[in-house]
């Protein structure tokens, strides 16, 4: 065994020193576990971009109710300062150490590494690890500047079937000034938590009986329907056709596909009358099943089909995360058939049509990334130089930039990735573009071209949202729940300031509703200030106020959520600056 101390010590000003401080506050939270929560089997504590996190299994749950607690010892072992030595050991110490500690997981890894592999371990007081490094020379090295955030599930290795691990997330900084920094970031991103809107705005709820399914309010299924109607006429506009599939196939059909080498231990199946079906996880050999029947001929093509289909995937439970990260949810699929030829042009078309619906939901930040071939993957790597040059050229034509991704393609082609921008600085990717010279071609698609001979499509797979459900707690979060007032499920509430108003109340709101305004009325016995506060706490956008005098002069007080600007106008001018801004999709409704 050889024991060396950090020979170079980084220093928490250098450049590089925050992935440092990272990795080390994650053995000093692994440190302080084994010392609250003795006999806990340890896994990996990898430092990440966002922070850090450790996975154990305790013999007893480890709760939130806990983490005050062990943050404090972290500070504890800070304050002793440790020295930090790192330690090589033998294949045979080391698993001998594993196996009388019980630490199977380590064990594990161990026997997991090539033979000739150095194993380093990493000593702080009583405690060791095996760590690759490198680490601080010190605990005090540390510092004080770092949180624990939340416990979550994660199995072993990531396979559902392997054991499930507590993982406990944490995150550290340099300086005091970068720790406030990132506090004020996470009381912003609290506030916004689409989980806490969805409650407050009365949209949707998740329940124990459907895991990682969402169960829709009237105003968060008016919300969803919202952009259902806006992607319908703006897809239509674009040339598409809408098909819809079967959400339950023949298992055949997926083997056929591939999906169900690539993505087997992730769908959801089920037998009967002998027989093994699968629940989609996508749409597309159900696409490909439309574009079959028939003769197509290259006239027909391109032939773009739109699928607003229901998917399934088995996510873990530990990894699911309100509307972020579901098992069932709806895609805004759509597969374009077209010849080699026509490929650049409806490549460049894809681009711009995903570009100018983000630009109309207030995402003007968007990142493209383009990602090829990965090391698991169908059809030769003439298919893919091909359908890689193909995707480079309609990216080009459509003047974009874009950052490589290697190896991040689908199993079937290559693909683009557009990643949004919120108004706190959080990436989202959302949107995809994926080239398929495959698919079509082992489900038997084809169509004549001008040699009167049979030609396999090339086929684009094409999603502008990505999942709808995703979509609505993306924006739910960038605008902080108040939505523009195009998409707000309910965009008026008309409140009276007393009974004699309420008549008047109700012809406001027919006259709005017959100008597909979605608008309610509240006619409590209660005070108008009570009414304005209660209501500005459910995000609708605008208030028309209606009393005595409103009612003798055929005006309304208009008050809208963050606009000073309160102007009293006629029936009619209101209702027609709420259309306008409703058909403009006007982020303000009134300016003086």
């Amino acid at each position: 065994m050889q024991n060396n101390t950090q020979s170079e010590p980084v220093y928490r000003h250098d450049q590089d020193a925050l992935a440092l401080i990272r990795h080390d506050a994650a053995h000093i939270l692994a440190h302080a576990i084994s010392e609250l929560f003795p006999g806990t089997l340890f896994a990996t504590g990898p430092a990440t971009e966002n922070g850090f996190y450790y996975d154990v299994e305790p013999k007893e749950p480890i709760t939130a109710e806990d983490l005050p607690r062990i943050e404090t010892r972290m500070h504890e072992i800070v304050d002793r300062n440790e020295p930090i030595i790192r330690e090589v050991w033998d294949r045979k110490t080391a698993l001998s150490w594993c196996y009388e500690l019980g630490q199977n997981y380590k064990a594990e890894i161990i026997n997991a590494l090539p033979a000739d592999a150095v194993l380093t371990f990493y000593r702080q007081g009583d405690f060791v690890d095996l760590c690759r490094g490198p680490h601080l020379s010190s605990t005090a090295q540390t510092g004080h500047t770092f949180r624990l955030l939340e416990i979550a599930g994660a199995y072993w290795k990531g396979d559902h079937n392997r054991p499930m691990l507590q993982r406990i997330y944490g995150t550290a900084f340099r300086d005091k000034q970068e720790l406030d920094s990132w506090q004020k970031w996470r009381d912003s991103a609290i506030l916004r938590d689409h989980r806490r809107l969805g409650r407050e705005m009365d949209l949707f709820h998740f329940q124990e009986e459907a895991p990682g399914a969402v169960f829709w309010h009237p105003n968060g299924w008016t919300l969803f329907q919202t952009l259902l109607s806006y992607l319908r006429k703006r897809q239509r506009t674009e040339g598409y056709v809408e098909i819809n599939t079967p959400d339950i196939m023949d298992l055949s059909l997926w083997k056929m596909s591939g999906h169900w080498d690539k993505f087997g231990e992730n769908m959801f199946t089920t037998e009967t009358e002998g027989r093994t079906y699968a629940l989609k996880p996508m749409n597309c050999p159900g696409g490909v099943q439309v574009f079959r029947q028939g003769l197509k001929s290259y006239r027909d093509l391109p032939l773009r089909m739109a699928e607003f289909g229901k998917v399934h995937r088995f996510e873990p439970s530990g990894a699911l995360h309100g509307l972020m990260r579901v098992r069932a949810f709806t895609q805004d699929d759509a597969h374009i058939f077209c010849t080699p030829d026509q490929m650049k042009d409806e490549t460049q078309r894809i681009c711009d049509l995903v570009l100018s619906i983000y630009q109309d939901f207030g995402f003007n930040d968007v990142l493209v990334k383009f990602s090829d071939r990965p090391e698991k993957r169908v059809g030769s790597d003439e298919i893919w130089d091909r359908s890689e040059a193909a995707l480079r050229q309609g990216v080009d034509a459509a003047g974009l930039t874009y950052t490589h991704n290697p190896g991040e393609g689908a199993f079937y082609g290559p693909k683009l990735e557009f990643v949004l921008r919120d108004a706190i600085g959080r990436d989202w990717q959302c949107g995809t573009l994926q080239v398929d010279l495959n698919l079509p071609g082992r489900l038997g698609a084809n169509y004549v071209g001008a040699d009167s001979q049979k030609h396999t499509p090339v086929m684009l797979h094409r999603a502008l949202f990505g999942s709808l459900e995703r979509f609505i707690g993306i924006l739910l979060e960038h605008h902080a729940g108040h939505l523009p007032f195009w998409l707000a499920p309910v965009q008026v509430v008309v409140a009276t300031i007393t009974e004699e108003a309420n008549d008047y109340a109700r012809e406001i709101i027919n006259t709005l509703e017959v100008n597909n305004i979605r608008a309610l009325s509240d006619m409590r016995n209660e005070k108008i200030s009570y009414k304005i506060r209660e209501h500005s706490l459910t995000k609708i956008p605008v208030m028309l106020v209606v009393g005595k005098k409103e009612k003798e002069n055929g005006t309304v007080s208009v008050r809208e959520y963050g606009n000073s600007y309160r102007p009293t106008v006629t029936i009619k001018e209101a209702s027609n600056i709420l259309v306008s801004a409703s058909h403009n999709r006007r982020l303000q409704v009134f300016s003086a």
